[in-house]
């Protein structure tokens, strides 16, 4: 249980019912905490929320402030020229940081660029929102450091998120691997972080474009302000100069995936700006390109799907494969993307239920005056079939079974279990849905994301080299991401 601090200062800007009450501060304090040492610990929310004789959210830990505590200012007054905390990036982990900061009581401003909030939310799940993944483990993420995502999800879990949509009402659903999306629409999701937001006092600003970040020396240090930011806030043919100083700063700014629904750079600036170092980055989640003759054999196939199982070094997923235009998409192969690198062939089995060696030899025996399409077409349809003809056995499209030698067809069913085939590149970053590779988790606390070299500078969400596989496993990144940070700042 968290002490009241024995001091004889009071808090400045706190006021009950606008007048000053601070007997009643205190004594609702001890009511309060009484409650937490009390409530059960497995929640992550139970056990900080409060609502009890004006105050919402009271006590936390403050790095500069004579009392030890801060306490909310129910005021808010949006015109002050400083804040606890500082975000920039309005997505998933930027708003789940800002909401549980705010739940602590600090003053929190997010700043985003783009002209609205939650883009990436609202376009996720074909409009459903794969919020999470009722199976989360450290294996479904790559990073160069394979352990630093295990704190934070630990500490924020997939039933943490899943209970705060349930109190929400937010009904969801259930879908293959394990994913759970909304039954209705991302919306949903979106609205639920933008009420807990403005419940506890966050003030978020859009049309934001950053003019620079200073580190304040403490020296210079007012009032607990570590860092001062000069922004501009886009308002339709004009715009308005500010400048706010801030205790903490969170990177929130996602990656370089999407730059249409907000995807930049900018965050990898900033910790170049302060010596932190970045990994490698390149387009992960990502359609496949050819440029060789299968190129005309995807664009022939635009539409196509089929189940398969797609391997690359030693990594597998049984999924659909989509043909397109430009070359090879779906599940499977966003999937195997995130362990591709160029040059590297993938190989694809288009029958993983069957050993297809095997199954053609018998076929010829149980029907020999049938062609090879004819057999092959019941599983994989017309069309793949036909270019795949074209491809393997041109001159023997109107031979019989019976005619082909074993030899021959169990070379055909290694084809058709072992396809490899050797893309020209991906789509990028253009339709990428994550970025791999980032801000250097070697410089980051894998308890709160704050940057080791740096005091209250954080990086959370899609900035750092922390990318998921589909299915849900990068927003409770975000979520677990966030939440962490947010318990910090």
């Amino acid at each position: 249980m968290l002490p009241i601090p024995q001091t004889s200062a009071r808090p400045s800007s706190v006021t009950l019912f606008n007048r000053p009450n601070i007997g009643a501060i205190e004594r609702c304090a001890q009511e309060c905490l009484q409650l937490l040492a009390s409530k059960r610990q497995g929640s992550a929310y139970d056990s900080r929320r409060f609502s009890m004789i004006g105050l919402r959210h009271v006590f936390k830990p403050a790095k500069h402030n004579s009392t030890g505590y801060y306490l909310k200012n129910p005021d808010n007054n949006k015109d002050q020229e400083n804040y606890d905390v500082i975000i920039f990036g309005g997505g998933a982990a930027g708003l789940m940081c800002a909401l549980t900061a705010a739940n602590r009581g600090r003053r929190v401003l997010v700043l985003e660029k783009s002209n609205r909030i939650g883009k990436k939310i609202l376009m996720s799940g074909g409009g459903r929102c794969n919020f999470t993944n009722l199976s989360i483990e450290p294996e479904n993420f790559l990073s160069a450091n394979p352990h630093f995502c295990k704190s934070a999800l630990k500490r924020y879990t997939q039933w943490d998120f899943i209970k705060l949509v349930e109190q929400h009402g937010i009904a969801y659903e259930e879908r293959k691997h394990q994913q759970l999306f909304c039954k209705d629409s991302a919306k949903e999701i979106l609205a639920m972080l933008q009420r807990e937001c403005e419940a506890s006092g966050v003030r978020i600003m859009t049309h934001i474009d950053i003019s620079s970040i200073k580190s304040i020396s403490p020296s210079d240090e007012k009032a607990g302000a570590s860092y001062q930011i000069r922004f501009l806030k886009r308002e339709n043919e004009s715009a308005k100069s500010y400048s706010i100083n801030s205790e903490s700063l969170v990177v929130a700014t996602g990656a370089l995936s999407v730059p249409t629904l907000g995807g930049s750079g900018m965050g990898y600036d900033i910790a170049q700006k302060f010596s932190i170092p970045l990994t490698d980055r390149r387009a992960g989640l990502v359609p496949f390109m050819f440029t060789d003759q299968l190129k005309s054999v995807c664009e022939r196939l635009s539409g196509v799907s089929v189940e398969v199982e797609v391997s690359c070094h030693s990594q597998s997923f049984s999924e659909s494969m989509l043909f397109t235009h430009r070359g090879i998409s779906g599940p499977a192969i966003l999937q195997i993307s995130s362990y591709w690198n160029p040059g590297d062939t993938i190989s694809i089995n288009l029958l993983p239920q069957l050993d297809a060696s095997t199954w053609l030899c018998q076929s010829k025996k149980t029907k020999p005056k049938n062609l090879l399409k004819t057999v092959l077409q019941k599983s994989l349809g017309k069309a793949l079939v036909s270019e795949l003809q074209q491809l393997w056995w041109p001159n023997e499209a109107e031979k019989p079974l019976a005619e082909f030698s074993d030899q021959r067809l169990k070379q055909l069913g290694g084809q058709l279990n072992h396809w490899q085939l050797k893309p020209s590149g991906t789509e990028g970053y253009r339709t990428a849905e994550v970025t791999l590779g980032g801000v250097d988790t070697d410089f980051i606390s894998s308890r709160t994301m704050e940057a080791k070299n740096q005091t209250g500078l954080f990086f959370i969400g899609e900035v750092l080299d922390v990318s998921g596989h589909l299915g849900g496993y990068n927003f409770q990144w975000a979520w677990s991401s966030g939440y962490v940070a947010g318990l910090e700042v």
